[in-house]
């Protein structure tokens, strides 16, 4: 796997790590602002949230990229928190505490770890009408998260205020002017761009506090168990584990993605490797109280526009995060921005996760009647559960916290009934409509959502 350009020079590969740290830096720090402020978390606690996962990503790149007998894709990967387990942490950390959470990433992780075999053998269980399915109801599941935003989130006093309108859809204007008029690097900057631009507009409003900033300190050491011992508790582990199920699904797509940018053919043995990987990132992930990681998909556009496919970039771009996680002054930078910023931009990455799983629904069959009902009954249920979270009121609280999540409830029903249209009684085949015809890089969709 060799660049096609020379990299002659530290400086050079420093810059193109650098390039990738900022192509995913808006995505990697946007999962604990809206997880910690949904939680309402303290500042220092948020500063905290923000600097281990930067932190963590940074180790966990480097899990993926080291390629060894037991670990490791080894191919030029970046990894960050996944926009998946936005919803089931805040639906977790609201109804049995913030410590629960964590044994459940523990816990989950753990169960890719010992199942990461498994997971490589049985991918061909996941189509396109599944996958395209489940990235589409993410999105539609993330969408009222971005709108309350837009207006200032759902606690703030000034929601729907004019200062407020003004901030979300300048910062979505600006996003799509720069989409519209520039190319290349500036334009995967974009989501980025909007969100320095909008703090900077809303803290000559008076609506930025650089008090978090100042209170930082310049340097810690990341620490187990930050917030207290883990509790494992059996609802929120089995939504845990569904939730990363739907990761492995997505980081597969990714792999078989950058494999045929990279010239190099995966094998089960190497899928598994990279699932062993995203285990053990995402037991770290419990460990620093930090979240579940998978693998970006829009570093891999990176790749292939740079034409860059060294390790050592990668490499590179995951020292450079380590060494701002272990700056929490810089951390904190990101929990100033006001949630009217974030929201203008989280509306078009959650908008973006349904585009995309509307895309990989292209190569599904339509004709046939089977993959209508698994779109028409999963989407139907994913956004009902999102918008009427109160239909499962009435069934036990164990229960109630893996249906009532839209992406959870939305996702389990594309897979059962996939399973239940397409797979034989005896689970021994699977219908060659959905999977015979399907290229391998197809039947499993990238992460989407991480933009």
């Amino acid at each position: 796997m060799e660049s096609n350009i020379s990299l002659s020079g530290g400086s050079k590969i420093v810059s193109l790590g650098l390039q990738h740290v900022l192509a995913m830096y808006a995505g990697a720090i946007l999962v604990p602002l809206l997880v910690g402020r949904a939680l309402n978390l303290t500042g220092a606690q948020l500063s905290y949230l923000v600097a281990i996962d930067l932190l963590t990503c940074g180790i966990a790149t480097l899990l993926q990229v080291w390629k060894n007998k037991y670990l490791g894709i080894g191919l030029p990967v970046m990894l960050g928190s996944s926009f998946v387990a936005i919803t089931p942490m805040i639906g977790i950390g609201s109804q049995y505490g913030l410590n629960a959470i964590y044994g459940a990433i523990i816990a989950a992780g753990l169960f890719v770890l010992v199942f990461a075999a498994f997971f490589g053998k049985i991918i061909r269980l996941f189509p396109p009408v599944v996958t395209g399915t489940v990235v589409t109801v993410i999105g539609l599941s993330l969408i009222p998260t971005g709108i309350r935003n837009m207006a200032g989130g759902a606690a703030n006093p000034d929601f729907g205020s004019l200062p407020n309108f003004l901030l979300s859809f300048g910062v979505l204007a600006l996003i799509l002017v720069i989409n519209r008029f520039l190319a290349g690097f500036m334009r995967s900057l974009a989501v980025l761009i909007g969100i320095i631009t909008g703090t900077t507009v809303a803290a000559l409003m008076g609506k930025v506090s650089f008090a978090p900033v100042a209170e930082a300190s310049w340097f810690h050491l990341p620490q187990f168990f930050a917030f207290g011992l883990p509790e494992f508790r059996i609802a929120p582990i089995l939504t845990m584990i569904i939730v990363c199920v739907v990761i492995i699904v997505e980081s597969t797509g990714v792999f078989l993605a950058l494999g045929k940018v990279c010239d190099q053919k995966l094998s089960p043995h190497d899928l598994t490797r990279g699932y062993r990987s995203e285990g053990t990132a995402i037991v770290l992930g419990g460990l620093f109280n930090a979240f579940p990681y998978n693998t970006f998909a829009q570093n891999v556009g990176l790749v292939e526009l740079s034409r860059v496919k060294t390790r050592n970039v990668i490499a590179v771009a995951a020292c450079i995060l380590i060494v701002l996680g272990l700056v929490p002054k810089i951390a904190a930078l990101a929990t100033i921005i006001p949630l009217a910023v974030l929201g203008g931009a989280t509306v078009v990455l959650f908008g973006m996760v349904v585009a995309s799983g509307i895309r990989m629904m292209t190569e599904v069959d339509f004709k046939d009647q089977r993959n209508l009902m698994i779109v028409a009954c999963s989407i139907s249920l994913g956004v009902g559960a999102t918008v009427v979270p109160e239909l499962f009121s009435g069934l036990p609280s164990s229960l109630r916290i893996i249906v009532s999540d839209g992406t959870i409830t939305g996702s389990l029903s594309a897979i059962l009934l996939n399973l239940f249209f397409h797979v034989s009684p005896r689970f021994r085949s699977v219908d060659n409509s959905t999977v015979s015809s399907a290229k391998p890089e197809e039947m499993a969709v990238p992460a989407g959502e991480q933009v």
